[in-house]
């Protein structure tokens, strides 16, 4: 019995780990609406931009900054005057698509 309970005790643990990780990856107040962005099409930093105009020109290169360093997004800089650079969304950003799926089903049914 003690052996079962160490057992659940451990997973549990474990499923929590999982959990912090996760949330840590994709919280932030406005990257699942980048990654959102990004889920048919690569785009610019100004498009991005004026997608989401509520947000400053700081949160946002930080964002992406942080998206492209955890591997959710790739960036693409084009030597050109002026600069460009381009987003898209990686397989494992993919994966997280469903979440936003079904954070988006469920949020006008729980606001």
């Amino acid at each position: 019995m003690i052996e079962k309970q160490n057992s659940t005790n451990l997973e549990a643990i474990a499923n929590q780990q999982i959990i912090k990780k996760s949330v840590d990856l994709i919280c932030g107040k406005w990257r699942l609406a980048v990654i959102n962005l990004l889920r048919r099409d690569t785009l610019r930093y100004g498009e991005i931009k004026r997608l989401i105009p509520d947000i400053s020109e700081k949160v946002l290169v930080q964002e992406l900054k942080n998206l492209v360093e955890v591997g959710i997004l790739t960036k693409k800089s084009f030597s050109e005057i002026p600069p460009r650079v381009e987003y898209t969304i990686t397989e494992k950003g993919r994966r997280i698509l469903p979440v936003i799926d079904l954070l988006i089903q469920i949020g006008p049914k729980i606001i």
